[in-house]
């Protein structure tokens, strides 16, 4: 869980989640709202892989980002069991 609240914690890394919502993009495509080398793109994918929030599906010569709803739904249900009043779910 501390990967998945690390990478939310970058403004860059939620646009591109943000871009995400709408369907899978490439890294070409994720690159062009930013102004940002390659390099520091290809870093913030990594660190959205690592926490499970996105994978990559390879397509030829392409890799497409996809956004895992999964990941975030765990985030929100750890974040809410943080402000809850049932003791249980916040352990």
């Amino acid at each position: 869980m501390n990967h998945t609240f690390k990478a939310l914690a970058h403004p860059v890394r939620r646009q591109i989640l943000k871009l995400l919502r709408d369907g899978p993009m490439t890294s070409g495509a994720l690159l062009e709202p930013f102004d940002m080398a390659w390099p520091s793109l290809t870093a913030h994918l990594k660190t959205l892989k690592n926490a499970g929030l996105i994978h990559g599906e390879r397509h030829g010569t392409e890799i497409r980002y996809r956004l895992n709803a999964g990941a975030a739904e765990d985030a929100i249900a750890a974040v809410m069991a943080i402000f809850s009043n049932d003791t249980k779910s916040a352990e």
